[in-house]
């Protein structure tokens, strides 16, 4: 009876001379160094061991590495396929945000803000294609300096937008050629957002804006971020702003935010809510924001920032009264200041400093504050825990029945306690060997001998299955300058509650759609085993990988970690994208450091 292993070597080999003869060849060398390896490893003096150890691993991992490599192109010879390019996009799609198309929601009836929305739904399939960067796009300068200076041919503004953008706007940024060039605390001229920034730290009772973690403030969201200096000044104090902004069809907020190398993403705040669990951020920013918070008459723009603020956090409205239309400015801003305490009140939420024109309310810590009120106030949510994925606002108060009801004065030094110890232990470690070989001290390019980022080029990070966080934690560890977007799908398991609570950023979201994001916004893609995730839930692999490249910067990097198989169809995806692929076998490092069962990965 013929043995499988030997059906499948004949499998292999009943291909054309030409080809036998190869594989023949490659497979002996592959058995040559197998029998050789060990051998080489006791010819030497124990005496010197401790030097030429390494040495003899670092080779002969890569061997493994290539003779995987190897193993893949002769399953794809085996098979017969040969996969074919996708074709480039034309210029119209350079800029392109899926589910954001103005047109066609007003073909399908949207009105009023609903237009600028998400709307995964009404979007047309068009042609499977990759999105090329404009002409004049340039890579960007590394951190921090790219945090001050960013080539404007990466972004969609124009130097006539830039003009007749206002003072403001020239008071933030010096348009220099082919540059933008924001203000910083290091320069001459600043455009105040530190003195601002003590001023909420006054008001809130601290001495000063370095004292925000000690007031609980660590996660912060940013609504309309304008050109991200309040953001930057937030980072520089190793706080975590988020940046949400509606989508813009030029000059985005989004779009100049991550360009900086600050959080940010698309996120409309008028009929959905945001893809954030309840009780997430310690602090909600408002500057100029152009939000109506007394628009509706139930008050749902306001319960929404009700839903994502946690017990004991603030609410900070700057809202310039001189550029009211219509009305005097006296009688705008007793308007909406006005129908805003009118509101707070109604929500257990208390005034507690006003400077100017920035005013300061913070959210109860007593959730029985909201069971107390009277019979005729805004009703209470019956929806737990439950993570909302773009659902439509709802006019109740949420999450006064959550285990989660912590004040953020009362939070406890880490939320990693909740999760089981040997299995954070197990991701902790495999992260801790993983960044190494993502990350190196050398700018080296791929075609090189070993083709691995130099930290200081990897700024914006996706960890696009995150888990529990820990790639965030280990880059931490590993004092990166790198920030992550924490993604945890909405099928999966909702770990994100537990991310937001350790002070990371992160969303929801759904693979089958693409990510609220402008092309080229982000320098390092992870998926732990996303593939497989995607797979189950009968979503195209051809898209999400199409995806990953519309935002990914030219010269990225994405590390896939996932079953040999799905590995396998990743590498051949990956050549139709155009990316250059590096197989790795990541389960015989690990296993060198007593840890096992992890996958293998893929660096493209």
């Amino acid at each position: 009876m013929t043995s499988p292993w030997f059906k499948s070597l004949s499998s292999v080999f009943g291909l054309k001379p030409r080809i036998k003869s190869l594989l023949l060849l490659i497979l002996g060398l592959v058995a040559l160094v197998t029998i050789l390896a060990p051998l080489s490893s006791t010819s030497y003096d124990a005496s010197t061991s401790s030097t030429l150890v390494p040495n003899v691993y670092s080779s002969y991992r890569r061997i493994k590495e290539q003779a995987a490599v190897d193993y893949l192109d002769l399953r794809s010879l085996s098979l017969g396929t040969t996969l074919k390019e996708f074709p480039l996009c034309g210029k119209e799609r350079e800029s392109c945000v899926p589910c954001y198309n103005s047109t066609e929601n007003l073909l399908a009836g949207l009105q009023e803000g609903d237009v600028l929305d998400r709307h995964c739904e009404f979007e047309r399939e068009k042609e499977r294609c990759v999105v090329r960067p404009p002409r004049d796009y340039k890579i960007p300068l590394r951190w921090p300096l790219g945090r001050d200076i960013i080539w404007n041919g990466n972004v969609k503004i124009t130097k006539d937008q830039f003009l007749s953008s206002g003072t403001v706007t020239t008071r933030l940024m010096l348009l220099e050629e082919n540059q933008i060039a924001f203000h910083s605390e290091d320069g001459l001229i600043f455009d105040g957002v530190k003195d601002y920034a003590r001023q909420i730290a006054e008001m809130i009772g601290l001495g000063s804006d370095t004292e925000f973690a000690q007031a609980g403030v660590r996660t912060v969201l940013d609504i309309g971020c304008g050109f991200g200096s309040f953001g930057a000044h937030l980072v520089s104090l190793n706080l975590m702003p988020i940046c949400i902004a509606e989508y813009e069809a030029t000059g985005s907020q989004v779009q100049l935010a991550l360009e900086r190398g600050l959080p940010a993403m698309i996120g409309s705040f008028f009929s959905k809510q945001l893809p954030y669990p309840a009780l997430s951020f310690d602090m909600v920013h408002c500057a100029q924001c152009g939000i109506t918070w007394d628009i509706k008459a139930d008050a749902m723009l306001l319960l929404e920032v009700d839903r994502v603020l946690k017990p004991g956090g603030y609410f900070v409205l700057t809202s310039p009264t001189n550029k009211a239309q219509g009305n005097s400015p006296d009688t705008k801003k007793t308007s909406i200041t006005t129908r805003v305490n009118e509101l707070s009140k109604k929500i257990c939420w208390s005034p507690i400093g006003q400077q100017d024109e920035t005013f300061l309310w913070q959210k109860t810590a007593d959730s029985n504050c909201c069971s107390s009120r009277s019979q005729d106030s805004i009703p209470l949510c019956k929806d737990g825990d439950s993570a909302p994925y773009y659902h439509p606002l709802v006019p109740c108060i949420s999450g006064t029945t959550s285990k989660r009801w912590i004040p953020i004065q009362n939070r406890t030094t880490s939320a990693e306690l909740e999760i089981h110890e040997l299995w954070r232990t197990a991701l902790k470690n495999y992260w801790s060997l993983l960044t190494p070989l993502i990350f190196s001290d050398h700018p080296k390019r791929p075609g090189d001998e070993d083709p691995l980022p130099p930290f200081n080029m990897i700024r914006n990070v996706m960890d696009m299955n995150a888990r529990f966080g820990n790639l965030n934690s280990a880059l931490l560890d590993q004092e990166k300058s790198a920030w992550v977007m924490n993604v945890v799908p909405v099928n999966a398991r909702n770990t994100l509650p537990l991310i937001l609570d350790r002070g990371f950023a992160g969303v929801l979201h759904n693979w089958c759609e693409p990510f609220p994001t402008y092309p080229r916004t982000y320098d390092m893609l992870h998926a732990n085993e996303l593939l497989t995730h995607v797979s189950s839930e009968r979503c195209s692999l051809m898209d999400l990988f199409l995806e990953m490249d519309r935002i990914l910067r030219p010269e990225g990097w994405v590390v896939i970690s996932d079953k040999v198989g799905v590995i396998e169809m990743a590498r051949a995806l990956a050549t139709r994208v155009r990316w250059e692929a590096r197989v790795i076998d990541l389960q015989d490092v690990i296993c060198s450091k007593q840890i096992q069962t992890m996958p293998p990965a893929i660096a493209l």
